[in-house]
């Protein structure tokens, strides 16, 4: 049984900039001691997205004071800390550069065994957190930047099942919400319209249903989106409200068919599985109508339907804290000082990259 370990984790990948504290106890189960996050939401709506140069800034004014908090709310000092854990990529690269060169300054202080943590890692371990979801398992990450489906087989080991082939889930929500005049973030908003309205008004495509791989496109989707509403022009609310409506049904029946056949691929790969798990991570998990279609799936098939805390799902330090904490518990070797960040980071290495893959989603 392994000792008790602690561990400061560090997030900057994107917008957001967090610090945190979680203990794992000797059982494997964590406490939570200290989970600070500040958003930039407000630095970047009046661009529509992300402003890398914005977003770098921020992390660097806000870091040092939120690790400060951790450690306070938490009642310890960095002594008490075990090792510090920093995500590492993928993300923007100016964001990535501040925690980790924070977390090297204070490993290389403290004496402290430094773990450099995929982003994704942090996601698709969240489950084993807030569950206790033993592996293997399937993860649905969808976010504005990444959509796969992932087969967890365990620390460290990942096989990526489908990707994206042109925008992200997430990307798609806000590039919709922006034709359509709404506000930023945009997926909030457009499930926001779309309680409203008519989803049967529109028949938007539902890209790639019928196909055997487990790939994903979104493209095709908002440029449906995009002739809609030039069609009847102007739009009145209503009509946004069902053009929402619509774009979430379709977005939901393709999770219905993608998801779907991942989930019976499950199946045919571990037959013996008990209880089977999917779990979904990123800022689209927060959608009622996704989450409402991967619960209604995994009822069909059989799966455990595991979706964490929306507050875990999104960019947070507990994740990264968590995966650093896994790593160590096995014995896994801390990285050296030298480690430096990657802006793209596949978390299946030998995943063969797609020649359409979209700007955003390069990043995995």
């Amino acid at each position: 049984m392994t000792s008790q370990l602690r561990i400061l984790g560090l997030e900057t990948s994107c917008d957001e900039t967090a610090a945190a504290v979680v203990t794992r106890l000797p059982d494997g189960t964590a406490v939570t001691e200290a989970d600070v996050v500040l958003s930039q939401l407000d630095e970047h709506s009046a661009y529509g997205g992300v402003v890398p140069e914005i977003a770098a800034r921020a992390h660097v004014e806000a870091l040092d004071t939120l690790i400060e908090e951790a450690l306070t709310r938490a009642g310890i000092t960095l002594a008490d800390i075990d090792a510090i854990a920093a995500t590492s990529g993928p993300g923007l690269i100016g964001g990535l550069l501040v925690g980790l060169m924070t977390g090297k300054a204070m490993a290389r202080a403290s004496g402290k065994p430094l773990y450099a943590i995929n982003h994704l890692e942090g996601h698709a371990l969240t489950a084993r957190l807030t569950d206790g979801v033993a592996f293997p398992y399937l993860m649905l990450l969808v976010s504005g930047g990444h959509t796969q489906l992932v087969l967890v087989k365990g620390v460290g080991d990942y096989e990526r099942w489908g990707t994206t082939i042109d925008d992200a889930l997430g990307e798609a929500f806000d590039k919709t919400a922006k034709l359509l005049g709404l506000p930023y973030p945009g997926g909030p908003a457009v499930e926001r319209a779309a309680a409203t309205g008519n989803a049967k008004r529109f028949a938007f495509p539902r890209p790639l249903v019928g196909e055997a791989r487990l790939d994903f496109s979104f493209s095709g989707l908002k440029t449906a989106v995009r002739q809609a509403a030039e069609g009847i022009a102007p739009v009145t609310d209503q009509d946004i409200a069902d053009i929402c409506a619509s774009f979430q049904r379709a977005i939901s029946r393709t999770l219905m068919d993608r998801i779907g056949r991942g989930l019976q691929r499950f199946h045919e790969t571990y037959p013996d599985a008990v209880e089977p798990a999917l779990i979904v991570a990123g800022g689209v998990a927060a959608n009622q109508e996704v989450r409402r279609t991967l619960d209604e799936l995994c009822a069909r098939h059989r799966f455990r339907f595991v979706a964490p805390p929306h507050r875990l799902c999104t960019d947070n330090a507990v994740m990264i804290a968590w995966a650093g904490l896994e790593r160590m518990a096995l014995g896994m070797a801390p990285d050296d000082l030298n480690v430096a960040p990657r802006s793209r980071w596949p978390l299946d290495a030998g995943a063969q990259a797609l020649l359409a893959y979209g700007k955003r989603g390069a990043k995995a």
